[in-house]
């Protein structure tokens, strides 16, 4: 099984309120309905452990994806452009990292 980790800070001018709004009523729903999802979740940071400093990223998508190729198909649907160019406008250069339990 692979985890998508995604890492990323909200644009400039964005609300985290509107952000965290749009999360659970329309990315978390959508993206966990997908045949090739095993579970979705949408994750605010609060800061780093044992430091008074911010965490580098504002917000971490956990993806667990059980069909890769699935993904690509179920990503392609009109529904999933839709919802991901709404991403698009809320997120600041995010990171999209693939991994493996080992």
């Amino acid at each position: 099984m692979t985890m998508i980790v995604v890492l990323f800070n909200l644009k400039p001018g964005v609300n985290a309120s509107d952000y965290e709004e749009w999360a659970r009523t329309t990315d978390l729903p959508n993206v966990n309905r997908l045949p090739s999802v095993a579970q979705f979740s949408v994750l605010r940071t609060t800061g780093l452990l044992g430091s008074d400093a911010p965490a580098p990223f504002q917000y971490v998508e956990l993806l667990e994806v059980n069909d890769m190729p699935q993904l690509g198909e179920d990503v392609s649907s009109e529904t999933m452009q839709k919802v991901a160019a709404e991403f698009q406008q809320f997120a600041d250069n995010p990171k999209f990292m693939l991994t493996q339990s080992i």
